[in-house]
């Protein structure tokens, strides 16, 4: 009977195992003894095809590519998800790639193991990491069928197998110096340097010494001597007032004779930019790295303590200047211990950039808009190459420099309304005024309707629209005489008369050019003048790349008012001071725009230039020859024939300058001071000749203001500086006259 019974186990055991195999009994398996003409029922258990199961990692780490680290968690099984949360789970691969300073996810689909509820898939991944080189490894997944959908049994050792237990990646970082940045010349414009930070004290101040005090402060930090009195005279007994930063060089005589009331800080390192920041907008600043790009550095191989670019050259050349970082990436037990070494690099020293501006022209560039708000550019006419650039109000970069105990300034600059970060040179937008008057000219000769010799009436009124009557300039000037009791007889208040085109953009004559605006326009050519300015380079960006810059605005008239005002650089037609110097640039090289340039070369510590400047033509003025000739020969005559409206604040100057003058409408408060010009003394001096564009906001006439200007960079380039104390008070000071004098050029638009 025991027999019987262990016999009947091992039947129904038998059957059973055939059952689950597959087998049915009777057909190759165990003796049909149970057989029965009804076939049993089928389980119901789905069954996901092997492809799924790749389909499902594949998925997994295309989210891991795009660090989708909530899609990633989607595909975790039940458990998985139970044994982690998702924050941790996104941290874990975050902190993973960050030290591994992983730009990028490659990955490939190896082989796969299924049965209906179980799988597994092998995958091969490699990080392209900056500091470690790359790093592959073949991964083992598994995976469970939860409803019908493949689910990833997720441990540490997905991401690397040596994770797995708990264990950490860390990188042990080596950063090199940050890279200089030099003029055309090699003078420093910035560098990584000790420093000090200079002040008053008020309550401190030894009245004997106070002219040397504010003197030679002055003299360091660029200011007024007289504006540093003013200031103490404000504050009352017992006020701290910032001033700059120095070099020890720099500052040598004040700490030396350390006269009362200066105070000295200790001596702390800092990237410092000399002379209180060379073409601020144009060279940026560093700022620690933000909480929100921390990741993104960390993938480049920053540690995250480094300063790095924010705007401008410093953060255009940020590959350059912040060097190759070096790095060991090693395993780490939860405890700390070393356990393995994954991959090393060495740190390669930064190169340092050579700008094309020159230290002195942009010195003094910066000083002659200093009280004013408004822009300069200086520019080679023959290569792109940017001389000086200079933005008004302009702001000391050594403010974000977290050990610079003057830095409570940062608030205030950061909240100057008008914002002196902002670049007026590349990305301001302003009318052009009369000075856009050239263009307006060549699209008239090139039009075919006009010679250079054509006339036209220049009174004080122009009436050739229907529905009103528009008045020259010479007619405000007019009425501003007759207001204080003058009489409207010398050439800026009594109407220009019977003028040849070239005579019209010598005196810029308004309704000459409105004429020809409202002509064209009805001559059935309205985008004449239009095409034109885009072909000058207007209505679109210049190409200089390495800083920041706005397109402008040009559009085709619509209506007659519209044409009349678009002739003279008004309407809605907006251009960046760039625009203009390049265009002047062009014609005065012969019609061939160039792509302006700020950097002169990459200079690495050792060997040849990785990056050198080279001009790069992008454009030519679409005028014949002798159009183009015509119009150089009217820009002449605006500085220096007696009725040209640059004549008078140019006088004295003892080199050829050809230019137009321009006042634009600003629409809130006073007009755009304009003008726009080149040199002509390449062959007596042997020096380049430069186009230069200056606007000055909301103050004026354009010779009354930018006329001076352009005059004293004139003199700065072929002198050293300028020779000259403009009618409104000293370069680099603040402007002391209220009245522009009299004279028998006139100021004109």
């Amino acid at each position: 009977m025991k027999a019987l019974r262990w016999i009947n186990y091992i039947l129904i055991l038998t059957f059973l195992s055939s059952c689950s195999a597959g087998v049915v009994p009777g057909e190759g398996g165990f003796p049909n003894l149970f057989a029965t003409p009804t076939p049993l029922p089928t389980p119901h258990v789905n069954v996901t095809p092997a492809p799924d199961a790749q389909t499902a990692i594949t998925s997994y780490l295309q989210a891991f590519q795009k660090d989708d680290y909530a899609g990633m968690y989607d595909l975790l099984s039940q458990s998985s998800r139970a044994a982690i949360t998702l924050e941790d789970f996104s941290k874990r691969h975050n902190d993973a790639l960050n030290t591994m300073s992983a730009g990028s996810i490659e990955y490939t689909i190896n082989s796969s193991l299924l049965s209906p509820f179980a799988a597994e898939v092998a995958y091969s991944i490699t990080y392209k990491t900056v500091l470690a080189g790359d790093i592959q490894r073949n991964i083992p997944v598994k995976l469970v069928n939860e409803n019908g959908a493949w689910k990833i049994q997720w441990e540490e050792g997905l991401i690397l197998p040596e994770l797995t237990g708990g264990n950490l990646l860390a990188m042990e970082y080596s950063v090199p110096a940050r890279g200089d940045i030099y003029d055309r010349a090699g003078l420093p414009i910035v560098s990584q340097a000790d420093a000090f930070a200079f002040g008053i004290q008020t309550d401190q101040i030894d009245l004997e010494m106070i002219n040397t005090l504010v003197t030679d402060l002055g003299r360091l930090c660029g200011y007024d001597p007289e504006y540093i009195r003013d200031l103490i005279d404000a504050n009352g007994p017992g006020t701290y007032l910032p001033m700059c930063e120095g070099t020890r060089d720099e500052a040598q005589r004040l700490l030396s004779i350390s006269p009362g009331g200066l105070v000295i800080s200790d001596e702390y390192n800092s990237r410092y930019y000399f002379k209180t920041g060379l073409a601020p907008q144009a060279v940026g600043y560093t700022l620690s790295i933000s909480a929100e790009d921390l990741d993104a550095y960390r993938r480049l191989g920053y540690n995250g303590s480094e300063k790095a670019g924010q705007a401008g050259i410093e953060k255009w050349a940020e590959d350059y200047l912040a060097g190759q970082h070096g790095g060991i990436l090693r395993v780490v037990s939860p405890e700390g211990q070393i356990l393995s070494t994954l991959g090393q690099s060495a740190p390669q020293p930064a190169d340092s950039v050579y700008l094309t501006i020159d230290e002195n022209m942009q010195y003094y560039a910066q000083q002659a808009i200093e009280y004013f708000r408004g822009a300069i550019v200086v520019m080679e006419v023959d290569t792109g190459r940017i001389v000086a650039m200079a933005s008004a109000p302009d702001f000391d970069p050594n403010l974000f420099e977290p050990n610079n105990p003057n830095n409570g300034g940062l608030t205030a600059l950061l909240n100057n309304t008008s914002q002196p970060l902002y670049n007026r040179a590349t990305q301001g937008q302003y009318p052009l005024g009369s000075a856009f008057k050239t263009i307006t000219m060549a699209a008239a000769l090139e039009s075919g309707l006009y010679l250079k010799d054509t006339t036209y009436d220049c009174q004080y009124d122009f009436a050739e629209l229907p529905d009103r009557i528009l008045h020259d300039w010479t007619w405000q000037h007019c009425q501003d005489a007759v207001a204080v009791g003058d009489f409207c007889d010398d050439s800026s208040t009594k109407p220009s008369g019977l003028l040849t085109l070239q005579e019209g953009l010598m005196r810029s004559c308004n309704p000459y050019f409105w004429h020809i605006g409202l002509d064209l326009f009805n001559y059935d050519r309205k985008a004449d003048i239009a095409k034109m300015a885009r072909a000058f380079g207007l209505g679109s960006k210049t190409g200089i790349e390495q800083v920041e810059e706005s397109s402008g605005q040009i559009t085709d008239p619509v209506t007659d008012i519209d044409a009349v005002n678009q002739s003279i650089g008004q309407g809605d037609m907006l251009v960046t001071p760039l625009q203009v110097a390049r265009f002047m640039a062009a014609i005065a090289n012969g019609g061939t725009l160039y792509r302006p340039q700020i950097v002169e070369k990459i200079q690495p510590v050792d060997g040849a230039p990785k990056l050198t400047f080279r001009p790069e033509a992008t454009g030519t003025l679409p005028l014949r020859a002798e159009n183009l000739d015509i119009i150089r020969e009217a820009l002449l005559m605006v500085t220096q024939n007696p009725r040209g409206t640059a004549r008078y604040n140019l006088r004295g100057l003892q080199f050829d300058v050809a230019g137009k003058t321009g006042t634009a409408e600003s629409g809130n408060g006073k007009s755009h001071a304009w003008f726009a010009g080149y040199t002509l003394n390449a062959v007596d001096t042997g020096k380049p000749d430069l186009a230069i564009a200056v606007i000055v906001e909301n103050i004026g006439e354009g010779s009354e203001y930018a006329v001076p200007i352009f005059k004293a960079m004139v003199q700065t380039y072929y002198y050293g500086s300028p020779q000259f104390v403009p009618w409104y008070g000293p370069i680099g000071e603040p402007p002391y006259t209220p009245t522009p004098p009299g004279g028998t050029g006139g100021f004109a638009p």
